[in-house]
């Protein structure tokens, strides 16, 4: 049986864990050689927490392995995980560098659209305002390419596209970027900053409450209960997208798929969204949104701008945002497998989390004639069609890098994201496994789908989550 301690215990900044859930029927530790050894403080046995802010968890059945029996022979040295199996480690750059063939001037675009630094690529020094300036500049735009195509009309309709995705991609930004480093009290390092700007990105992306995010971020995704039932992502994927173990990928996707097309999923998951918002808000806060709101519907009456309010704002916040978030869920962190007993120390942790990069080989140089030319003509649809929409849209941001937040938290350098991963791994990652990684979302996504379909039915159970509000699990996704 398996007690799941309900103590917070976030991982200090160098990703060294203070303690690990007691378990029975341990495996003996192995090492990997890259597994870093800190001391463990033992956690006092006590039952899951309940209130308002935490769901209950119960402990699941699981009968202790017998030495030599099959539970054994799981937990050999040398058994992969999905993540391990099929994953790359990073070390090894040659999709990146593949595309060196093109000129110099579009490697640093191909770096960002990628998330990946050629070999020996110069970094550019980005700073916390600078993401924070053309995320809110993106949205402005979006918003004014909205307006034209609904004022002129006719063939102007078509800058919808474009104006609906400008406005998603800064406001994913805004959320995934700003509102995520504010809540580690890492945006500027400025207590009060953070916080101030937290709270108004909050109130107008109508997402959960800052404070509360804050908390539970930090002290159920940033510690010991990292991807176990009490994290918001696996309570997401087990009851929001009602995904279980032993599932197979066919199924996951219809049922994400189905998620993603349902009005009700947008529906309740909006209503959620509002709810998560409002019920840590304080009644300052609640007033001030609600001046706020009531002061854009004031002026979209008088402007006859309502038009513009539902369909360039309304829209992409609501179900393409929600879609978006929902995708972006289905990539972060893989689940453990069930012989991965040993569940503490880097070598763990680092297991959960890969970099997602986005794009494909260049076409090879040794290609001739015609086979060129279908080649770099199928490479360039697919990077346009395929891959930017998936880095624009769904994977912003640092998200492509998350497995470097994971392992460094608290980096004053994350603004530079993809170079300051790229040279935590040129030094020898410090302490920490090798970095690893997979290219292209959908491929992600089937990462972590097929880690789900492995990982132990028991220890994944839903049933064994009580208490817990549609408010709350929809609030997951924002994880």
């Amino acid at each position: 049986m398996t007690t799941i301690d309900a103590s917070a215990r976030p991982v200090d900044p160098d990703g060294t864990v203070a303690a690990a859930p007691r378990r029975t029927a341990a495996a003996p530790r192995r090492t990997t050689g890259t597994e870093p050894h800190p001391p463990t403080v033992a956690a006092p046995r006590r039952a899951a927490a309940t209130g308002p802010h935490q769901p209950t968890v119960t402990a699941p059945r699981r009968p202790a392995s017998r030495a030599g029996g099959p539970a054994a022979a799981d937990q050999r040295p040398g058994r992969l995980t999905v993540a391990e199996r099929d994953t790359r480690d990073s070390a090894d750059n040659s999709v990146r560098d593949s595309m060196r063939r093109l000129p110099r001037f579009a490697q640093l675009p191909l770096t960002f659209l990628t998330g990946r630094p050629h070999t020996g690529q110069r970094p550019l020094r980005l700073t916390p305002t600078v993401h924070l300036v053309t995320a809110t500049a993106s949205v402005g735009v979006g918003l004014t390419a909205t307006g034209v195509a609904l004022a002129l009309s006719g063939w102007w309709l078509a800058l919808l596209l474009p104006g609906w995705a400008s406005t998603l991609h800064g406001a994913r930004n805004l959320r995934m970027m700003v509102f995520h480093q504010c809540a580690h009290r890492n945006m500027w390092a400025r207590k009060r900053p953070d916080q101030i700007l937290g709270k108004i990105v909050a109130g107008v992306l109508m997402v959960q409450h800052f404070e509360r995010y804050s908390a539970e971020h930090v002290a159920d995704h940033h510690a010991l209960h990292h991807m176990t039932l009490r994290d918001p992502t696996v309570q997401a994927f087990l009851v929001s997208l009602r995904l279980r173990p032993g599932m197979t990928r066919r199924q996951m996707w219809r049922q994400v798929l189905g998620r993603l097309v349902s009005p009700v999923f947008h529906a309740r998951f909006l209503w959620a969204r509002i709810r998560s918002y409002s019920h840590a808000a304080s009644r300052t806060e609640r007033a001030l949104t609600a001046t706020g709101y009531a002061a854009v519907a004031a002026l979209a009456t008088v402007a006859h701008a309502w038009p513009l309010v539902l369909v360039g704002w309304v829209l992409p916040m609501t179900v393409f945002f929600q879609i978006s978030n929902t995708l972006r869920l289905c990539v972060k962190h893989t689940f453990p497998a069930p012989w991965q007993t040993q569940r503490r120390g880097k070598a763990y942790f680092a297991s959960l989390t890969n970099a997602i990069f986005i794009g494909e080989p260049a076409p090879a140089s040794s290609l001739r004639g015609g086979a060129t030319v279908r080649a770099w003509a199928r490479w360039w649809t697919r990077m346009l069609l395929v891959h930017f929409p998936s880095r624009y849209l769904v994977l912003t941001g640092d998200t492509v890098c998350h497995d470097f937040h994971h392992r460094r938290p608290m980096s004053r350098d994350w603004a530079n994201y993809i170079f300051a991963r790229q040279a935590d791994i040129d030094g020898g990652h410090r302490g920490w496994p090798p970095y690893r990684e997979i290219w292209g979302l959908i491929p992600a996504i089937n990462l972590v789908l097929d880690s789900l379909a492995e990982a132990d039915p028991d220890e994944f159970d839903p049933q064994r989550l009580a208490e817990t509000s549609d408010r709350e699990l929809f609030a997951a996704f924002d994880d």
